[in-house]
């Protein structure tokens, strides 16, 4: 237990520049104390106790705003920054080091049974308003780009866009800083600028064209009589 408080603090410290002291981390970051409850309440749910385990869960919530329900697998190092609106469905597996940002949804798509919400691999980012829905896996060193909507499986390194969530690989690394989940690429976004920058060329193309045709002819020199002279 004391194992795992201190490598969540850790986590904190290597993932939010703003934090200053252990005693500013341990008593005032509300996705600290949600974790920290959820360990209890994950504890008492594998032991059968649901109830305990819920109520434990439902005071969370109130207390951070954070939704974890006890059944929930979370790994190692888990940050939740600000945290605010953050649900996590029951049965949703977080791999280690995984940053998740305010507004996040890991949740399921229907009323199916057993496992019906995601697999989150290890080093992965979840941008804030992010939704990852759906049993399926989100491969490690992954980014969930801010107000994504994910339905479906992620490889690894790989950086998700837009709603529905679309998938950019570079090189099969991770694109960009890990942390600035605010500037990642969205392919339609550069589909529709480079047509732009086509039309903007045959626009001034035609511009052109038209200037040219506008000009008078030049005049051709007067041709001179061929014979007629007096006999």
């Amino acid at each position: 237990m004391f194992r795992h408080i201190r490598s969540d603090i850790k986590a904190v410290f290597e993932n939010d520049p703003a934090a200053r002291s252990i005693f500013e981390v341990v008593f005032t970051y509300s996705g600290l104390h949600a974790i920290w409850a959820h360990r209890i309440a994950h504890y008492l749910f594998v032991k059968r106790w649901y109830t305990a385990a819920r109520i434990i869960s439902q005071i969370s919530r109130f207390m951070t705003g954070i939704e974890i329900h006890p059944g929930a697998v979370i790994g190692n190092r888990l940050f939740i920054d600000h945290g605010m609106g953050v649900v996590i469905g029951e049965t949703c597996e977080i791999g280690d080091d995984v940053v998740i940002y305010q507004g996040v949804t890991l949740g399921g798509t229907g009323k199916e049974k057993g496992k019906r919400h995601p697999t989150i691999g290890n080093n992965v980012v979840i941008g804030s308003g992010a939704k990852v829905l759906g049993s399926f896996r989100v491969g490690d060193n992954s980014n969930i780009g801010s107000n994504a909507v994910v339905l479906r499986e992620v490889p690894e390194s790989s950086t998700v866009v837009g709603n529905p969530g679309r998938i950019v690989k570079r090189n099969g690394e991770r694109v960009g800083d890990r942390l600035d989940h605010t500037k990642l690429p969205d392919p339609v976004i550069e589909m529709f600028r480079s047509m732009q920058d086509e039309i903007n060329q045959l626009k001034a193309e035609v511009a052109r064209l038209n200037k040219e045709a506008e000009q008078p002819a030049a005049q051709e020199p007067e041709k001179m009589p061929v014979g007629g002279g007096e006999g």
